[in-house]
């Protein structure tokens, strides 16, 4: 029988002792070959343990680890313990950016990562500015709470910084059966940088215009031929080019040590910290000019791009700190459980002014002659100090075996995850005063006392919120091999739900507001591979995915309440059909995918009060993703995607929306960027790299009332390495200057950052 690749990542179940019970040994006598990097190493393939390309077991199945560094990410694994199997073999739409793009790009944050991949926008949050942090859009689906990291949910709000990063992997399309509730979209999840079986180090220092100053270390420590530590760190100090007053100052520390690396029984234990101190930027308003139909940003008529409209108040600061351990056990060749739990406590104190430029103040004297007249309303949510802390544990076994001749990778599991919010709101002393939209000022007066948990707060919102969250599931899917090209892969995840909320003060509906939901979901999902050979494989894809009340408690302003409105938990459907490949012995890869996926009881935020409400629309978005990556010719490397969409509002009781346009979901969106080598391993090396990323306009609502412009940015990168040990490299981001728009709302945009360059010293061994 031809061998078929498995990728070697198993998963939570104590499913494994049943098999070896019942199976016995009847896995022996299967070939199958490994030819993925395990989870827990590097993308890049450095690592080397006593695993590497030897013999484990008598069912002879090889252990062949690829050693060689690849570009083409359709080798590399998705870093996702219950997706076993590599990119190339996983049934979905995959963007994978790998290390080598972090690099070459210098990125230092998932927001700038995730501009590698088609489809992913970012939003600021809902009216009252209780979502903030990164807040990302995947095929025009809110994905605030599907942000992963080695497949263990990020429950934190903050800005992400990328140091301790080993890739970013986008998984397309409802995903509930693998992650549990919400994946609309998809799924973010970030793959860690983890020790080692070798000594190195990595010193990085960054600086350039906007007052950017960086520095980042990694250091790795062979400890025994089975022990190694390793710890990365970061501080970093900039400004935005192009944008007044925001700035970002925080650093971050990871350490880690791994034991038993190589052996049946190994054990990983991670810590990363975070902590920022940054300004918010709620960007500026969008409005409708006089005589006009579609509202835009205010920035397209003539305002300044740096004018921002907040206050010397406003802060957001972080502070983020995630343990993790990660147990994994090779209880036969053919048989792993994996044991992954997370505890995480994230602290935020934010406070935020919220821009508006209403028609008789603001817009009716700026387009009528008289700037200096136009007055921005500086109305703003109530500042507030949040404490979340969460913990999930995910068990799982992968079992590969024979029954009656059928080959089968079985992967089931239990995961149970709680989250605990705690939030204080202040108050505002007196009305807030208001700012020029020509020359404002952060300066202005501001009456704001801040006092969390003030019982007499009467500023509309509660004095104090407390909430959480519990879900317990349990899933299963088996992929089993027809014939040796022809596999069919379904399963089935049940989670069982709860969310309480309650507050206490406040005004309004706040002094009496408790909230308590319990859902008993069910998500399928069922995939057809065809694969003809080892370097090529198609697949039909259709999978369900859950979105229940109360999903997003530590990430929103105010969870859902049952029967209010006729809410419902969201649920969503996906087709997708697809192929992949891999050209040129491996080194290319090429995707392609076209998918329907149809999203009902669809949640919205009224962009001004935050007021959550459930329109009970049915949306659609369709359409076509392309992607490659890899090394075309000798020394010339590319890597880039395109999607085109249609997308429309199927049903709404929005008078006028049905019909139009999905808010947020570009007609195109797209990436390339390619990098050669000019006489490398010489004295005279170079490597000179380019590429553009762009994003068609959006509407910013489903009525098709306003809309944010096309996006179009072009970057450039220059490097250099004297030796084995130094390299120097040179970053030019935005060269054209051009005014684009990163951040996305409904009454709001926020322009993103103007020419910006960055100088490196890296210095490696």
């Amino acid at each position: 029988m031809r061998n078929i690749s498995i990728k070697r990542t198993l998963q939570p179940v104590s499913l494994a002792a049943i098999m070896v019970g019942v199976l016995g040994n009847s896995a022996v006598g299967q070939n199958i070959t490994t030819q993925i990097p395990n989870s827990n190493e590097p993308s890049d393939g450095t690592a080397q343990t006593k695993a590497d390309n030897k013999n484990i077991s008598s069912s002879n199945e090889q252990i062949l680890v690829r050693g060689k560094k690849t570009s083409n990410i359709l080798t590399q694994s998705t870093g996702v313990d219950l997706l076993p199997q590599d990119v190339m073999h996983t049934p979905q739409n995959i963007n994978v950016v790998p290390q080598k793009i972090l690099q070459e790009q210098n990125v230092k944050s998932l927001e700038e990562a995730l501009k590698n991949v088609p489809g992913v926008t970012s939003s600021v949050g809902e009216g009252r500015g209780g979502m903030s942090g990164n807040q990302f859009l995947i095929r025009g689906f809110p994905a605030q709470n599907d942000i992963y990291e080695d497949g263990l949910r990020d429950f934190g709000v903050y800005t992400r910084d990328s140091f301790n990063y080993e890739s970013v992997v986008v998984i397309k399309g409802p995903s509930s059966s693998v992650f549990g509730n919400g994946t609309t979209g998809g799924a973010i999840n970030v793959v860690t940088k983890k020790p080692i079986l070798k000594d190195q180090y990595n010193v990085d220092f960054t600086g350039g215009n906007g007052d950017y100053y960086r520095g980042t270390v990694d250091i790795n420590k062979k400890i025994t031929d089975s022990i190694a530590a390793r710890i990365v760190g970061v501080g970093n100090s900039n400004n935005v080019v192009g944008r007044d007053y925001i700035y970002s100052h925080h650093w971050g520390l990871a350490p880690s040590i791994a034991f038993g690396l190589g052996e049946k029984v190994s054990y990983t234990l991670q810590y990363v910290y975070q902590q920022d101190d940054r300004i918010p930027d709620y960007g500026v308003p969008v409005v409708t000019k006089p005589g006009t139909k579609v509202a835009r940003p205010i920035t397209e008529y003539g305002i300044r791009r740096g004018n921002w409209y907040g206050n010397k108040m406003d802060s957001d600061k972080t502070q983020d700190h995630q343990l993790t351990g990660r147990l994994k056990y090779d209880v036969t060749p053919d048989i792993v459980i994996h044991n992954d739990t997370r505890y995480g406590n994230y602290r935020r104190e934010f406070s935020v002014t919220r821009p508006q430029c209403q028609a008789v103040n603001c817009v009716n004297p700026y387009f009528s002659g008289r700037p200096q007249d136009a007055i921005i309303s500086t109305a703003g949510p109530s500042p507030y100090r949040q404490r979340t802390w969460s913990f999930q544990n995910v068990l799982s076994t992968i079992a590969n075996f024979h029954t009656w001749g059928i080959k089968h990778q079985l992967t089931g599991g239990v995961d149970f995850s709680y989250a605990s919010e705690n939030r204080a709101y202040g108050q505002f002393s007196a009305p807030l005063p208001n700012n020029s939209l020509v020359n404002p000022t952060p300066n202005i007066n501001y009456p704001i006392s801040i006092l969390p948990g003030d019982p007499k707060a009467t500023s509309g919102d509660p004095a104090l919120r407390k909430g959480h969250t519990r879900d317990v599931g349990v899933f299963i899917y088996d992929q089993f091999w027809m014939t040796e090209q022809w596999s069919i892969k379904g399963g089935v995840r049940y989670d069982n739900w709860n969310a309480k909320y309650g507050t206490e003060g406040g005004a309004g509906t706040w002094a009496a507001n408790n909230m308590k939901t319990t859902n008993n979901i069910v998500n399928p999902t069922v995939s057809l591979m065809f694969t003809p050979t080892e370097n090529q494989m198609y697949y039909f894809t259709w999978a369900m995915s859950t979105t229940p009340l109360g999903m997003y408690l530590t990430n929103s302003y105010a969870p859902m309440r049952d029967n209010q409105d006729g809410m419902k938990p969201e649920r969503s459907r996906l087709y997708e059909l697809g192929g992949k490949w891999s050209l040129l012995n491996q080194r290319v890869g090429i995707t392609a995918a076209l998918f329907r996926l149809d999203k009902s009881n669809q949640i919205v935020s009224d962009p001004i009060s935050g007021d959550v409400t459930s329109s009970g629309d049915t949306v659609r978005n369709e359409g076509i993703e392309l992607g490659i990556s890899g090394n075309v010719m000798k020394n010339w490397d590319v890597y880039g995607g395109f999607a085109a969409y249609h997308s429309d509002v199927k049903s709404s009781q929005t008078a006028g929306a049905k019909g139009n346009r999905v808010q947020y979901v570009p007609t195109q969106q797209g990436n390339l960027w390619t990098t050669y080598q000019i006489m490398p391993k010489t004295p005279y090396n170079l490597t000179v790299g380019g590429g553009v990323t762009w994003r068609g306009n959006v509407w910013l609502n489903n009525t098709n009332s306003a809309k944010a412009p096309a996006n179009v940015s072009i970057d450039a990168m220059l490097s250099h390495k004297f030796d084995e040990h130094w390299k120097v490299s040179f970053n030019i981001y935005n060269i054209t200057n051009r005014l684009n728009y990163d951040s996305l709302f409904g009454n709001r945009v926020t322009p993103s950052s103007g020419r910006a360059f960055l100088f490196s010293l890296n210095m490696l061994q």
